[in-house]
């Protein structure tokens, strides 16, 4: 499982075709804001979802299966026991890496997927990741410039 800094600048940095399971249109749903970033910041997003025809101005397909190229990272945004079916698709179609979003751990599947030659990301959101190697967290409003590493000028003393 990849879980340092060089491990996962390397897989981000070398894989730029994500495909998303379980990515929603609603754009106030965890999976819809990271997708979006990414498509921002120049990364291939394949939406995987029965429930839509199309998110984010990509056509979106129902299953791993159904997608027509390869996509470099699968991410996950589904409940940890579905990740071994996940994990199957993502080896049948030759992906590189499946990542597990935050929250969302499954041993076996990481098992089953490493000894497929895939890399494991667990418990991590891709955006997040993303975002704290490549200067990012400025994206959305998060720095406002309210926290900051600069000492703000001292008041003047009273009576001064």
């Amino acid at each position: 499982m990849i879980d340092d800094i060089a491990g996962l600048r390397r897989i981000l940095m070398q894989n730029r075709t994500i495909a998303v399971v379980g990515l929603s249109a609603n754009w106030h749903r965890p999976s819809y804001f990271a997708a979006k970033y990414m498509l921002d910041h120049g990364y291939a997003v394949i939406p995987v979802n029965p429930a839509y025809e199309e998110v984010l101005g990509q056509k979106c397909y129902a299953s791993l299966r159904d997608i027509p190229v390869k996509a470099d990272i699968v991410d996950c945004f589904r409940r940890a026991e579905d990740i071994p079916a996940v994990a199957d698709e993502a080896i049948a179609m030759g992906a590189r890496v499946l990542w597990m979003q935050i929250g969302v751990v499954n041993e076996e599947a990481a098992r089953k997927a490493e000894a497929a030659g895939l890399e494991v990301v667990m418990d991590r959101c891709v955006k997040i990741e993303h975002a704290r190697f490549f200067g990012g967290l400025n994206w959305f409003g998060v720095n406002t410039g309210i926290i900051s590493a600069k000492r703000p000028p001292c008041p003047p003393a009273p009576g001064v």
